[in-house]
């Protein structure tokens, strides 16, 4: 069994934000593999993880985590006890500052580049040998190579990722979620390799 998590902030305020693009992928997978008319009634509040979770057959656990992004290895944590699921088999989708709007890079692995909810899951597993899935969302005018002030470096990345996407990215985010469905579909029915050797 695989849990697959789309990282993001569960608020309405929050919804469209590039900090919430995994929401956005996981829904869209759920809509995929869902029977037609399943993918909104496929998912389910579960108070006990602070999350929400879709299974898809016997197979796939989709979840969207309700602890806001910080805290997101919390319901992360619980949810592998439960379903007594490797964190060989852990894959998170999360927007990445450090990509071009767009781009996908699929890695094992690794720090956590300074983004707070792989952080908490590192933090919280106390491994970080989870596959990510990595979702480009550009960094706009952001020129933080070159901030002294980490303070303000911080608040400058936090507000721009907790903004929403720009009108004219609309067709951008579509192809971008659309991709990374098609990179998750793969990697499900083929492998993970198969899905870094055709998208990374």
């Amino acid at each position: 069994m695989k849990l697959i998590v789309g990282l993001g902030n569960p608020d309405e305020k929050y919804k469209y934000t590039r900090h919430n693009i995994g929401f956005m992928v996981i829904e869209k997978l759920a809509k995929d593999l869902l029977p037609v008319g399943k993918s909104e009634t496929g998912w389910s509040g579960e108070k006990k993880y602070t999350a929400e979770i879709c299974k898809v057959g016997d197979k796939l656990v989709l979840v969207k985590p309700h602890t806001y992004m910080n805290r997101s290895g919390i319901a992360v944590l619980s949810i592998l006890n439960f379903y007594k699921i490797s964190i060989n088999d852990l894959w998170v989708i999360h927007d990445d500052i450090d990509l071009p709007l767009g781009k996908i890079r699929i890695r094992r692995g690794g720090s956590s580049a300074g983004h707070n909810g792989v952080d908490s899951i590192i933090k919280n597993l106390h491994t970080d040998n989870f596959v990510r899935f990595r979702l480009g969302v550009g960094r706009g005018k952001l020129n933080i190579q070159h901030s002294g002030d980490y303070n303000l470096h911080r608040r400058e990345i936090e507000k721009f990722v907790l903004s929403p996407f720009k009108d004219n990215e609309a067709g951008e985010v579509k192809k971008i979620i659309k991709r990374n469905v098609e990179a998750l579909e793969i990697a499900i029915n083929k492998g993970i390799a198969s899905a870094m050797n055709r998208f990374n």
